[in-house]
């Protein structure tokens, strides 16, 4: 057993090379044998999160250095993922901030390391990726300084160490210029800098649930820090909730402490340390799980609230049943249920029927993970347009989420992309220049007219700018705002399209379908450059005449359809339509889809 446990935590933006850092930490250190096959990005252990690059979850993992063991708790640097940072930082003795030698301090960059601050953490500062070609680390250092004193660091915030290193190559020195060896100097300087936290030993057991995950096999886990005593199995515990009222009681099944990125089942959890346990069907995150005697619970840090809403209900289309499983609203409330216990980031509400749900989340990204993880459990749905959740300050005023966006591009591109950021509200915050013909724009803006915007921006950078966008506060309601300007083209009846009719309907717009796609009435297949809706037939074929022409249909080319996100389809939705999502097709629709049902809608709207 070890003498001592050290908790740190890695904190940074997007892609600055947290995960990559402690895939070699953790090769170095001997957490895995000579022969064993390993995969990159450790802790990046689910499916989508491999599939986008990106960590969605918190994760601890653990090394063994000296006499002493470190649990390191990998972090989301993604903003909407936020909520993830806020609730794991509790666990930590200290935190490692990365920065990326050549970007610099970032919107996520401030965002965590304010929440570190306030904590009462004190960050080690990493200067990352130190082997690019454009790195400018004692610029950087200049900034991450100016950020400690913005955020109002303490002095011994301030007299934060710094250390130099590259995470894809596995070397970390004091110096710049090196020795670039290996990542001892890194963990060195973890042992010297961080302070273990001091936990009384002899007192009854006490843990946070600070995340928690389902197990086929043990049912209910939950992770955290014990704070006091420690923990055995069989034990008789409980929990309890922030108000100190009782939710569950039951016998502790199983206990698990990390080694490497893997659960190695114990009998006994000391204090300080970072454990798994089982045994608790209604335990929750933010719950005290302890011994029969305690009565008050531990102190949870706040979390902030979402900015964001999307309404669901059951798939209603004519092709409802086709390609999924999961049909009923009573699976979709069962399953979002769930995603509300173990995601602080989210918050679940119904109806008086319990046929419809509103789901509210940080952001874009954060509302589509969940519903990609949806269709692809065999989920069937109908999601309406994403709305922002405003709220209402101390003296009555209506206030809107206001983010604050970064965005590097090239110096031709600034003028377009002021003028598209002007028209939707957004404000010129900050203008610099990078070198290299390259600027740096800063702006807050209203979240409700950045939803989809990230691709219009690529489109008007050509694909070369990099975006970056975070929560800032809630601001005045900045006004009325324009919707989507395209009108929608929507299929006349149900059947499958037919080349020969979509060709000749390319002319009217965008479409979003091809030959021998399913369409039915109400569905829409396409968008116009003119405002307000049209009703086309895009199963029209030619009429054959003779035997040479039956088969031109076979000639027509195509315009490509765009593939698009379930992000950038919600975002181009108006409020009287909706999206269908299965596990194979998602298609834009009315929410109405008889015609003459919309009419009436329309007109007795317009009445009341």
């Amino acid at each position: 057993m070890t003498k001592s446990i050290l908790n740190i935590t890695i904190i940074a933006h997007v892609d600055h090379g947290k995960t990559t850092l402690i895939d070699n930490l953790m090769k170095q250190s001997g957490s895995f044998r000579d022969n064993e096959v390993i995969d990159e990005r450790l802790m990046d252990s689910g499916e989508l999160e491999k599939e986008r690059g990106i960590t969605i979850l918190a994760k601890p993992a653990s090394i063994n250095w000296k006499d002493t063991r470190i649990n390191i708790i990998d972090t989301p640097g993604h903003r909407d993922f936020a909520s993830e940072v806020e609730r794991v930082l509790s666990m930590a003795d200290g935190a490692l901030l990365l920065i990326d030698s050549a970007e610099g301090v970032m919107p996520q960059t401030k965002f965590v390391l304010s929440k570190a601050l306030k904590q009462g953490l004190k960050p080690i500062v990493v200067i990352n990726k130190l082997d690019k070609p454009d790195q400018r680390a004692n610029e950087v250092l200049d900034e991450t300084f100016d950020l400690f004193v913005s955020l109002d660091a303490n002095e011994e915030q301030l007299d934060f160490p710094v250390i130099y290193a590259s995470g894809r190559s596995g070397w970390a020195s004091k110096n710049i210029e090196g020795p670039k060896e290996n990542l001892n100097p890194l963990i060195d300087l973890v042992l010297d800098h961080v302070i273990p936290a001091k936990f009384d030993k002899t007192k009854p057991f006490a843990m946070l649930s600070t995340l928690l995950y389902a197990d086929s096999f043990l049912g209910r886990c939950l992770v955290g820090r014990i704070s006091q005593g420690s923990a055995k199995a069989n034990q008789q515990i409980k929990a309890i909730n922030l108000k100190g009222e009782k939710i569950d009681e039951g016998k502790l099944t199983k206990i698990f402490r990390y080694e490497g990125t893997k659960k190695v089942p114990i009998e006994i959890g000391e204090a300080g340390d970072i454990v798994v346990v089982a045994g608790l069907e209604k335990a929750n995150v933010a719950d005290t799980i302890c011994d029969l005697e305690i009565t008050t619970p531990i102190k949870a840090t706040p979390i902030d609230p979402p900015t964001m809403a999307i309404k669901i209900t059951v798939n209603s289309s004519p092709l409802s049943g086709i390609e999924g499983k999961k049909l009923t609203s009573t699976q979709i409330r069962e399953r979002l249920i769930q995603e509300s216990e173990n995601n602080v980031g989210i918050t679940f509400s119904e109806n008086e029927n319990k046929d419809a749900f509103e789901i509210s989340g940080r952001g874009e990204l954060m509302l589509e993970i969940l519903l990609t993880q949806m269709r692809r459990e065999g989920f069937e749905m109908t999601v309406s347009p994403p709305k922002v959740l405003f709220q209402i300050n101390d003296r009555g005023e209506k206030t809107e989420p206001i983010e604050e966006i970064t965005m590097d591009l090239d110096e031709e591109y600034s003028s377009k992309v002021i003028d598209s950021m002007n028209r939707r509200k957004g404000k010129l915050i900050e203008l610099k220049d990078t070198g290299k013909d390259k600027k740096r724009l800063i702006f807050h803006a209203p979240t409700r007219g950045l939803m989809g915007y990230t691709s219009r921006f690529l489109t008007l950078t050509k694909g070369t700018g990099v975006i970056n966008r975070i929560f800032h506060s809630y601001g005045k309601f900045e006004g009325e705002m324009e919707g989507r300007k395209n009108g929608a083209l929507i299929s006349m009846d149900q059947g499958k399209a037919v080349a020969f009719a979509i060709y000749n309907l390319q002319a009217r717009g965008e479409m979003f379908i091809t030959h021998n796609d399913p369409v039915y009435t109400g569905m829409i297949v396409g968008l116009s450059p003119k405002p307000g809706d049209m009703i086309i037939n895009v199963m029209k074929g030619k009429k054959l005449t003779n035997m040479r022409t039956q088969g031109t249909d076979e000639n027509i080319v195509l315009t490509p359809v765009r593939k698009m996100s379930i992000a950038e389809q919600l975002s181009i939705l108006n409020t009287d339509e909706s999206l269908e999502i299965t596990p194979k097709s998602c298609r834009l629709r009315k929410a109405i889809l008889d015609p003459h049902e919309r009419k009436k809608s329309e007109k007795s709207s317009v009445t009341n």
